[in-house]
């Protein structure tokens, strides 16, 4: 059991040292990267995505719209930019469109 500290912390500081003590972090960037996907992209593309898999530093994005895919594939290193910048760290390093 962890020790009990007197000092009185904010719960953002307590959720933060929850989530590094646990190990929780590589879990929670799985599902915020796949939130920022939606956030960013917006309607038309998040209607013909049917998967966002964070594995390593590398994203995979499955779409069902070959189009649309080969449209995303010009703007690879600029979506990456994007993403990385709404979490708030660099995360992704590699984007595959499949």
């Amino acid at each position: 059991m962890a020790k009990r500290n007197n000092d009185h912390l904010s719960i953002a500081d307590a959720l933060k040292e929850f989530v590094q003590t646990n190990k929780l972090e590589k879990g929670l960037d799985k599902v915020n990267v796949a939130d920022a996907w939606a956030k960013l992209m917006g309607n038309g593309v998040n209607n013909y995505t049917n998967a966002v898999n964070l594995e390593r530093n590398t994203l995979y994005v499955q779409l069902s719209s070959s189009v649309l895919r080969e449209e995303l594939s010009y703007g690879k290193q600029k979506i990456i930019a994007m993403l990385n910048e709404e979490l708030g760290k660099e995360i992704i390093k590699k984007l595959v469109l499949r």
